[in-house]
């Protein structure tokens, strides 16, 4: 295995998703060169498809508040694509489960505490008070691929901000109020909301940063034929 190579894995056993940020700002310059790295990340035709939008300071903190206002309202969510199977099946389900029961176990949040998960949710509308939160668009005409190659172009930017040493964290909640968030930003109308991101150096002194979700091992999900054992 080259060095390149070892780094770039590296990297990506390393990344992890973080919701508990440093307040240091981030600087443009990183902001501009992630977001051109992520646009490195390949297509079906080049289409190229998906926006990104960053916001820091007061822009970001304006959204934050429309988001969370709503939050607290219990104003009904949204529904502008299917992000999860519905009905879930039961190793999925139990993924999901695994994976909430881990996050609040890992805050301290009991299970029938409701209020504090609801409070702790509610912080996905706050980009986790990270000091950069991004909302990701596409054009709602684009085909189903161009949802995977957006997924690519997402985690091009996630690998990418890890390689500066910054943290992220994907906020699939921002679509609950995904016509919020585009009333806010004064979004044209081919542009549809599919998710958040957080973006910042990552907390070190935070607990809900030592959560590590299980991966399914490789029988699970690949087969190979034809190798040599």
């Amino acid at each position: 295995m080259t060095q390149s190579a070892a780094a770039i894995e590296t990297l990506l056993r390393q990344r992890h998703s973080v919701r508990g940020f440093l307040r240091d700002p981030v600087p443009r310059a990183d902001v501009v060169a992630i977001l051109e790295t992520a646009r490195s990340a390949p297509s079906g035709a080049n289409l190229q498809p998906g926006k990104f939008h960053a916001l820091t300071g007061a822009p970001l903190a304006q959204l934050c508040a429309c988001l969370t206002e709503a939050a607290a309202q219990n104003r009904a969510p949204v529904s502008q694509y299917s992000y999860f199977p519905d009905p879930m099946p039961g190793v999925l389900k139990a993924r999901q489960r695994a994976a909430g029961f881990g996050l609040y176990q890992t805050l301290g949040i009991e299970r029938r505490d409701l209020a504090g998960r609801r409070a702790q949710f509610a912080a996905n509308y706050r980009f986790f008070d990270a000091p950069v939160g991004v909302v990701v668009t596409i054009d709602p005409a684009m085909g189903k691929g161009c949802f995977m190659d957006l997924g690519l172009a997402l985690m091009a930017l996630m690998m990418a901000a890890q390689a500066r040493g910054f943290a992220t964290c994907g906020i699939g909640a921002l679509a609950n109020y995904a016509d919020l968030a585009h009333a806010h930003l004064a979004l044209p109308e081919d542009e549809m909301v599919v998710c958040g991101l957080a973006l910042g150096r990552a907390d070190p002194q935070a607990a809900v940063n030592t959560l590590r979700t299980e991966r399914a091992p490789l029988e699970a999900f690949a087969t190979l034929s034809g190798f040599d054992a």
